[in-house]
């Protein structure tokens, strides 16, 4: 009975209903789970989370969470795509199995990732090196564990982009279209905005002159969060009537949207077969993955002040780029890659092309005391950041995302760091672009 009251405390007291259902079934899960340690003396819910405000995408938590919120953060994320309409792709029949030959002489670099694991929001390591895993670390039950296991499906954030782009290159190599120099003008949806006459390697670029409207998120709008809403909402909304500015290195979410949706429109109805042939024929994912897409279910339109749902079709531009994978299919992907640019295949000449188109970024954006992939890359080129201080002359892909997702890839050495959080709050530089050299 005190169960059953305290349940409804929580659901009258907290007036976002969405976070009223995740705290509720947080509360649960620690109860079946024993794991009151997350509990107050009374065995109830921390004071924090009745704090709607802060209980969302963002999680504005600060530079050093505690465990406690980590943990939440972790739950939530879990469960935040169960309602979501999906792009899913099945595993392979035949799933690519990793060869494992952990190196304990790595002593190091291992310490390091160890301290990590207990300290910070990394959640799951791999390193691959010469075709096998010789470090695989993840957060232990005590910390995270319970919450991420090898089967867990965590999103990619903005390491989709990059896959992303994946999809572009087989695209490209499969004939739906041209090239990287392709003018998007021949696709309606976009009609009459600032990317209606855009190249595709522009976009690619994050340079399509959108400055003005976009940076990261969206400019002077509501929503401003682009992956809430369709692109036809968008376009027949805030870019209508936009022309483009300077193209420069401009990073935002809507563009990434735009490039997945175009594929989309370009395959003529073999959009499946496009990502079956990435992810299950090629990368060969073990369990199911997916794209998420915008539905009448998350739709989140805004006139005159209030809040509308409206229907979406699939010609409305509903894809978004966020994926979300288990972390040995994350490798599975970049191991692909790393295969391409090897046997210089088709798509392997793609990931050469938009290496070699890359573009500086703009100094304003960058920041040295953050070191993250983002951050620390020097230039931008095919939604990948390229160029790395104290690896010249090195081939260095970098995929990152938000709260700590990142992805690097030597096409050099043939080797991949792969790493999973749910928070940057880890040493990125010091246990994934260090651990290459």
């Amino acid at each position: 009975i005190k169960k059953l009251l305290f349940i409804f405390f929580i659901s009258f007291f907290i007036t976002n209903n969405s976070s009223a259902e995740y705290v509720i079934d947080y509360y649960r899960w620690l109860l079946d789970n024993n794991q009151i340690q997350f509990l107050d003396k009374e065995k109830k819910l921390k004071r924090w989370l009745f704090d709607s405000k802060k209980l969302g995408e963002r999680f504005k938590w600060g530079t050093n969470p505690s465990l406690e919120k980590l943990h939440y953060q972790v739950f939530h994320f879990n469960k935040q795509h169960d309602n979501w309409d999906k792009h899913i792709i099945n595993g392979s029949s035949k799933p690519h199995k990793f060869k494992i030959n952990l190196k304990e002489d790595k002593k190091k670099l291992i310490k390091s990732i160890d301290k990590e694991m207990q300290r910070s929001g990394l959640l799951s390591y791999l390193l691959f090196e010469n075709d096998e895993i010789i470090i695989d670390k993840k957060s232990p039950k005590s910390r995270l564990g319970l919450l991420f296991d090898d089967d867990t499906k965590w999103t990619t954030a903005s390491v989709g982009k990059s896959f992303t782009s994946y999809v572009v290159g087989q695209a490209i190599c499969d004939g739906y279209i041209e090239n990287v120099d392709v003018k998007l003008n021949d696709w309606p949806l976009i009609k009459n905005t600032l990317y209606e006459d855009a190249k595709l390697i522009d976009l690619l670029n994050m340079a399509a002159g959108d400055q003005k409207y976009s940076k990261n998120d969206l400019v002077n709008t509501r929503p401003k969060n682009p992956n809430v809403n369709s692109l036809k909402y968008h376009m027949e909304g805030h870019f209508k009537g936009s022309k483009p500015s300077k193209k420069k290195f401009n990073y935002g979410n809507i563009v990434t949207n735009i490039i997945i949706n175009y594929v989309w429109f370009k395959s003529n109805g073999d959009f499946q077969k496009i990502t079956d042939k990435v992810f299950k024929e090629k990368a060969r994912i073990e369990d199911s993955i997916y794209f998420l897409k915008i539905s009448n279910r998350t739709t989140r339109g805004m006139k005159d002040g209030i809040r509308y749902k409206y229907e979406v079709k699939d010609e409305d531009g509903p894809l978004r780029y966020s994926m979300e994978l288990s972390r040995y299919d994350y490798l599975r992907v970049a191991k692909a890659m790393l295969d391409d640019w090897k046997n210089d295949t088709c798509v392997g000449k793609y990931l050469k092309t938009i290496h070699e188109r890359r573009i500086s970024k703009n100094r304003e954006n960058y920041n040295n005391k953050i070191k993250t992939a983002y951050n620390y890359g020097r230039s931008y080129g095919g939604q990948f950041h390229f160029d790395y201080p104290g690896f010249k002359n090195r081939n260095i892909f970098a995929l990152d995302g938000a709260y700590g997702q990142s992805i690097i890839i030597d096409m050099d050495n043939s080797k991949i760091v792969s790493v999973n959080g749910i928070h940057m709050n880890y040493n990125w530089h010091k246990i994934a672009l260090s651990a290459l050299k």
